[in-house]
């Protein structure tokens, strides 16, 4: 008799997850700081002396969407900060990938989302308005990085994401080593709880 094959992942807070069956209980944000803060955006390929990571990408769309929506409250700019969480364990995809593996990677990720989200006291799934607007907030920044580190042209950038507006162009991206983008994370998302 043969074994299933193993589908969940031990986690550095001891926490043993299945990517199968992940239930809320067994997420903490330090393994989602951690493993976002190791996880390359666009593959690695972007300029500087450190992989822009997952983390640094996600403090960002949360800032993009907090002054896009400056009415929203704490509870909607944490469903922005987490808004790609499922990566700590399932690694940051190029869509190009992910349009290849098709609804497998899709369902997964919706798992893992749900959990999260459970975890940290958001709905399992995002109002579909909420949902667009960190979309937004997420092409935008996808924008920047693109043209200011992965050697996009702006008018390349432009057709696969939209403009950004002025004020949004002059933000700025982070490349620092994991720990800060870390901790960073670990903080944001600890005092957007506490105003939750």
């Amino acid at each position: 008799m043969t074994r299933p094959p193993r589908a969940w992942q031990r986690m550095l807070s001891g926490r043993r997850l299945d990517l199968l069956d992940p239930t809320p209980m067994d997420i903490e944000v330090e393994d989602i700081a951690h493993g976002l803060a190791f996880v390359a955006r666009w593959n690695g390929q972007t300029k500087g002396d450190y992989a822009y990571s997952v983390a640094e990408h996600s403090l960002l769309v949360e800032e993009i969407f907090a002054r896009s929506q400056p009415e929203a409250g704490p509870r909607d700019r944490l469903a922005a900060l987490l808004h790609d969480a499922p990566e700590y364990v399932i690694g940051d995809m190029i869509s190009p990938v992910k349009a290849a593996v098709g609804p497998d990677y899709k369902a997964l990720d919706e798992r893992l989302t749900a959990a999260v989200h459970i975890r940290f006291g958001l709905p399992a799934a995002l109002p579909r308005r909420l949902k667009a607007q960190i979309k937004r907030a997420d092409k935008i920044s996808a924008w920047l990085e693109a043209v200011r580190i992965a050697g996009f042209t702006p008018s390349e950038a432009t057709r696969l994401f939209g403009a950004p507006s002025e004020a949004m162009q002059q933000l700025q991206i982070r490349l620092r080593p994991p720990r800060e983008a870390r901790q960073d994370y670990v903080d944001r998302c600890a005092a957007l709880l506490a105003l939750c």
